[in-house]
């Protein structure tokens, strides 16, 4: 991956929906050398997908939370499936500390969230944290800076 490659991604991660055309013009290539590029880094396995990000708020879900959970270790082959079903989980991360998942979610009401919550009880216990504010909202990554290393794909 050289530095035209991290500007790539750069844009994309801006604006999925840039036009070739415009990609093309900021990184002095051809539509269709970086149309090719594209192609050789979403095979690479560095962009995995594109999506529209959506206001909750907008959607009518006025609650956003994180939930720590403690599963145990012979509870994931029940868990995972479980929590793939699960519409209002926008993220679930299995993490190291007293709590073993970290879920972002997603509700109308509080009062879906507690019911939502009262069903994670079969898997263990529960901390819940309410989002007040999200004063930065999701963003892509950094693209490594010109003087780190290259790494060829």
């Amino acid at each position: 991956m050289d530095n035209i490659d991290r500007k790539i991604l750069s844009i994309l991660q801006e604006n999925a929906r840039t036009p070739l055309k415009v990609i093309a013009e900021q990184v002095f290539l051809s539509s269709p050398a970086v149309s090719a590029r594209i192609e050789r880094l979403e095979g690479a396995g560095l962009i995995t997908g594109y999506q529209a990000q959506l206001s909750c708020a907008a959607m009518g879900y006025q609650i956003k939370a994180f939930i720590s959970l403690e599963v145990e270790p012979r509870q994931k082959p029940e868990f995972y499936p479980y929590i793939e079903r699960c519409p209002n989980v926008m993220e679930c991360n299995c993490v190291t500390g007293d709590y073993s998942m970290l879920l972002k979610v997603c509700f109308h009401t509080t009062q879906e969230l507690d019911q939502f919550i009262n069903q994670l009880d079969r898997f263990g216990r529960t901390r819940t944290q309410i989002v007040f504010s999200t004063p930065v909202e999701h963003r892509g990554i950094p693209t490594l800076a010109e003087d780190e290393p290259e790494e060829k794909i």
